[in-house]
């Protein structure tokens, strides 16, 4: 079972999972997860090789997808389900295995289709750090920021250290092995026929026009809308708008 922080108590509406993605965990959304909890129970998780988790051997969207099912059967077999990026792919595959386990989707800059760009050397930089020599967060942060040059990455991958055991709570070498297939989609034939919101950083270019048709074949319900002023990680850029994008969707589709 997936590790799970909880906000809030259970109401008459359905709870809400919220899905991390890359080498992030359920702690990055602690505070959308806390306001978002005024009006229903709200379970980030940690998805596999990832934040307190269980490692495993493989890391495909099938897997993850069900690794979320067996979430939300523990929650009562209906939720909810919003995912950033990997966690938004993780979320269209339990849609679209899973529907009746899904009542509404949100996914957060991210579409169904292969995406070219690369995350190992990220891996790598990660990898170069000295963990030994580690005893505060700032100490990892300065000998990543000497191999990346975006200073909001060091610190974001700075919270998956575990400084009491100078480990990586990242399962690096699973996750490099299996990068193809982080980037990539599993081909499906079904369609999720509930509501979708494709929420995106209006100058992100993870989803595109181009993307539409691919997504109203899978998500006939789909609805679009982006937020200005924003790139990939709308949530920690924008997390005020974010939510309210959240909220209204969550309240017109009820």
């Amino acid at each position: 079972m997936l590790n799970m922080i909880r906000h809030g108590s259970a109401t008459d509406r359905p709870p809400l999972v919220i899905v991390h993605g890359l080498f992030g965990s359920a702690r990055n959304w602690g505070v959308i997860s806390k306001r978002l909890s005024d009006q229903r129970e709200v379970i980030a998780v940690d998805q596999r090789n990832h934040g307190d988790s269980p490692w495993q051997d493989s890391h495909d969207y099938e897997g993850m997808a069900a690794d979320i099912a067996e979430v939300i059967e523990c929650l009562g077999g209906r939720a909810d389900v919003l995912g950033h990026s990997m966690g938004g792919k993780a979320t269209m595959a339990l849609a679209l295995t899973r529907p009746e386990l899904v009542n509404r989707a949100i996914l957060a800059d991210i579409a169904p289709v292969a995406y070219t760009h690369d995350q190992n050397q990220n891996i790598a930089a990660m990898r170069s750090v000295d963990l030994s020599s580690i005893e505060k967060r700032s100490d990892a942060n300065d000998q990543l920021a000497k191999v990346l040059d975006d200073p909001t990455l060091c610190s974001f991958f700075t919270q998956s250290l575990d400084l009491k055991e100078k480990r990586w709570k990242l399962n690096l070498d699973v996750l490099e092995a299996e990068m193809p297939k982080i980037l990539g989609f599993p081909q499906f034939e079904t369609r999720f026929e509930r509501p979708a919101l494709f929420l995106s950083g209006a100058e992100s270019s993870y989803v595109t026009p181009e993307h539409r048709e691919r997504i109203r074949a899978l998500f006939p319900a789909a609805k679009f809308a982006k937020l200005p002023g924003c790139g990939h990680w709308l949530h920690a850029e924008k997390p005020r708008e974010f939510e309210a994008a959240v909220r209204a969707f969550l309240d017109l589709t009820a």
